[in-house]
């Protein structure tokens, strides 16, 4: 095999991938007449496109009710607050997940408690839940994470023997199909990002999916700057604030719906490929199949790195990967409990301090599954890389053939140098996911 392109030589490929976001002329046009219209905002609630959007979003994913709001954190705030969580409530989801899961809850007035994934799927662990429960859990927020989906059947059941809610946050999962349900509708609420590089986008945005009328009516309320819902079946008065969904991004989201079962076709199929060819060589693993999945949802393309016997780190084996043209990462997310973005004290968040003897300390949680695949497996790969064509899909293959048939020599490299180009990019990507949600 030939010299690895981190130690000088030829890269595998040369030019680049796929771009994202993609667009069709019809969603230049159906800009333009929004722009004409005169009406740009979001207002009233539901707005024309952003109401044939959700109504359309919650038929594919087989929940009665969607509503768009202003991004995926806000998605998060909402629900929490909809489905009636009181200041102090504890909320169990993974460790493993981008902050904002977590500081959307505190936000919120709730209270975070971290529990560990599952090794297969890096989703959370139904038995990590039942060890988290206390008699303060209100709620289980799962996070269908990269390709793979929480074990709702399971989580359904602690839901109902323990009477929580259920919040999934479905930010890589448009249109994912699993036991039997879609993505955000097996639970109270789902809730998606529509972020710049989610599989559906409107550059920002984000929506909700629920079966309850309550919820949906308190969703309208909240993001609506406390007005009463449509129907008003269920009244409450809830404080609010104006997070809608502009019509500009709903007319975006159109032409998102419309190519969405192509680009889902063309992820299906050559990671399947990818997957193949993975799994013939030593030292890396893909995610093992998942039973119950019947609409697969690839926002990364992630595998594991389990070298055999002394080896160089994942960040250099990641680094090398990348150095062949191919872009990926390791770090894409930390345990949230040690993540810089995740500055959460009893100074700054009194609900830690309600009604304990001691306040919660994040510095106090240890989940071993979550930081083994954080700083040490897990290498995930944009979904850009398979919505080309199968070349793509191959040149990736190859790429990291060609670093696992030099893991000797990857060895020997000057690891500051190496380190460099790793940080340097973990850097950059790091900077680019703190617009996530």
């Amino acid at each position: 095999m030939s010299k690895l392109a981190l130690l000088g030589g030829e890269p595998i490929r040369k030019k680049p991938f796929s771009p994202w976001p993609q667009f069709k002329p019809t969603d230049v046009e159906r800009l333009v007449k929004v722009v004409e219209s005169g009406h740009w905002g979001g207002f009233p609630v539901p707005s024309k496109y952003g109401g044939e959007f959700a109504a359309r979003f919650a038929e594919l994913h087989g929940a009665k009710y969607g509503l768009c709001v202003a991004n995926g954190t806000v998605a998060l705030y909402a629900a929490v607050q909809a489905l009636g969580l009181k200041f102090g409530d504890e909320v169990i989801m993974p460790a493993y997940t981008w902050d904002g899961t977590a500081v959307a809850v505190i936000q919120a007035g709730g209270v975070p408690v971290f529990a560990d994934v599952d090794p297969d799927t890096y989703c959370l662990d139904p038995q990590a839940v039942l060890a988290a429960l206390t008699p303060r859990t209100r709620a289980l927020m799962p996070v269908h994470l990269a390709m793979r989906f929480a074990d709702m059947d399971a989580l359904l059941a602690v839901a109902r023997e323990h009477k929580l809610v259920i919040i999934e946050d479905c930010a890589h999962a448009h249109g994912g199909r699993f036991q039997g349900r879609g993505a955000g509708a097996a639970g109270d609420a789902g809730c998606f990002s529509l972020q710049e590089s989610k599989l559906m986008t409107g550059g920002e945005g984000g929506i909700v999916l629920t079966n309850r009328l309550d919820c949906y009516e308190g969703l309208q309320t909240i993001i609506n700057c406390g007005r009463p819902s449509l129907t008003d079946k269920f009244p409450r008065q809830l404080l609010g604030g104006n997070f809608r969904m502009t019509e500009l991004q709903a007319a975006l989201l159109i032409g998102q719906l419309e190519m969405w079962q192509e680009f889902c076709e063309r992820r299906t199929r050559h990671a399947a490929l990818l997957s193949q060819a993975l799994g013939a060589l030593p030292h890396v693993r893909p995610l093992a199949p998942q039973p119950g999945i019947e609409r697969e949802t690839i926002y990364n393309y992630v595998f594991q790195y389990r070298p055999a016997g002394p080896a160089p780190s994942r960040d250099l084996f990641v680094a090398a990967v990348a150095a062949e043209g191919v872009p990926c990462d390791g770090r894409f997310y930390e345990p949230v409990y040690r993540s810089d973005l995740f500055p959460v004290t009893p100074q700054n968040c009194p609900q830690l301090t309600l009604g304990r003897d001691e306040p919660v300390d994040y510095g106090r949680c240890h989940c071993p599954v979550s930081e083994r695949a954080a700083y040490h497996e897990s290498v995930w790969m944009p979904q850009t890389l398979l919505i080309g064509d199968e070349a793509d899909a191959r040149d990736v293959a190859r790429a990291v053939e060609k670093v696992v048939s030099n893991l000797a020599e990857l060895a020997k490299a000057d690891p500051k140098l190496a380190g460099l180009k790793a940080c340097s990019r973990a850097l950059r990507a790091r900077m680019e996911r703190t617009q996530n949600y």
